[in-house]
């Protein structure tokens, strides 16, 4: 059964990221950004706060505003003037967030992400734990990716995978990718009277593959074969996709009262994708080998604490994976080391209140923590 069938609405989800694109919020002729638009983006996030929701936003448009205020001539600019328009315009568009969410009571957090950071295992795993502990705080984090130093050989290239990879990072539930277009049709809906809308899409196949290649949309860098490809992404971190029009005011209010969308699930949660990646994805680096009232602790669905553990072997860094033993040496699972071998070996056997004093800084209470472990 699928978990999340019953769930194609806003109000589901829990961790849910908004991905924005440039033509949305920044008026490209004038290099301006729809402050209107954007204040009632404010009024809509504003509300899934007080529900209790964790929202990150994906936000396009700042290679659009700074090329304004370094007065670049109109038509394409070459790689490093797009770096210098990214470099001020963020610094514009951040403000614009800060100022309409500072009303509501809201703190934004700048973050910017490169392709590397989602694929170096030590850079994802620094990204996804200060994305993390920005949403516990109670945070809202505007990531984009970082144009002013990547090349067009290593950018994510469109913001829509951007935020399918942010989804996947921190195992959000929900990703909304706000477009120029309501959803998947079988067919351009711009030249085909007939085309209709695809509500729902349960799986990634050839045909739907083929709709796509006739409805692309003119603007930005990603169409809808981009956008394929960002839920293809979601799904598979068990994180649920909607497409939707974001040109009104409002846009997320709408898709909370039943607006035209197309939603991509998943057959699988973001906790069980993510196990199941641990479980049958990872190369193992070595092996962490605990006492008796450790696996006990496991079994309980406890995390794995330093003072539990007896034995590490192998070279392994943090945010590997490692084999789990008990006292007998048999195989009882595997999970991410929030530390790497060297520092694992010095603090086994000890309580997490010696961690600091053993290791000569605070590092997490967990050797490693129930959501990043899978027990067989």
């Amino acid at each position: 059964m699928n978990p999340h069938r019953s769930g194609t609405d806003l109000a589901a989800g829990r961790r849910i990221v908004v991905k924005i694109g440039s033509a949305l919020l920044v008026d490209q002729e004038r290099g301006t950004v729809h402050r209107r638009w954007l204040e009632g983006l404010a009024e809509d996030l504003a509300g899934l706060y007080a529900q209790g929701k964790e929202v990150v936003i994906v936000s396009s448009g700042a290679i659009a505003v700074g090329r304004r205020y370094l007065r670049f001539a109109d038509g394409v600019l070459r790689l490093e003037e797009k770096q210098a328009a990214a470099a001020t315009g963020m610094v514009h568009l951040a403000h614009a967030y800060q100022e309409v969410l500072a009303r509501h009571d809201m703190t934004v957090a700048q973050v910017l992400l490169t392709i590397e950071d989602t694929e170096n295992r030590r850079r994802y795993i620094n990204a996804r734990n200060t994305l993390d502990t920005l949403l516990r705080l109670g945070a809202v984090p505007l990531i984009n990716e970082n144009d002013t130093v990547a090349t067009e050989e290593i950018r994510v290239g469109d913001n829509d995978r951007l935020g399918a990879r942010v989804a996947a990072m921190i195992s959000a539930d929900t990703l909304v990718l706000l477009s120029d277009i309501d959803g998947l049709y079988t067919a351009d809906p711009h030249s085909h009277a007939d085309a209709r809308l695809i509500p729902q899409v349960d799986a990634i196949t050839a045909e739907v593959e083929a709709m796509a290649g006739a409805t692309n949309t003119a603007v930005g860098t990603g169409g809808m074969v981009t956008k394929l490809a960002a839920a293809k992404i979601a799904m598979g971190a068990g994180c649920r996709m909607v497409i939707t029009d974001g040109r009104p005011e409002r846009p997320l209010g709408r898709l909370l009262e039943g607006a035209n969308a197309t939603w991509f699930l998943p057959s699988a949660t973001p906790r069980t994708a993510r196990k199941g990646w641990i479980a049958g994805s990872l190369k193992p680096m070595g092996a962490i080998t605990l006492d008796a009232g450790a696996v006990a602790a496991l079994e309980r669905g406890k995390s794995l604490l330093p003072a539990g553990v007896t034995a590490v072997s192998g070279r392994f860094e943090r945010g590997d994976a490692v084999l789990v033993l008990g006292p007998d040496g048999r195989e009882l699972g595997r999970g991410l080391s929030a530390y790497s071998s060297a520092d694992a070996k010095r603090i086994m056997g000890h309580k997490t209140s010696e961690i600091e004093r053993t290791l000569g800084y605070r590092g997490r209470d967990e050797m490693i923590h129930r959501d990043d472990l899978v027990v067989n």
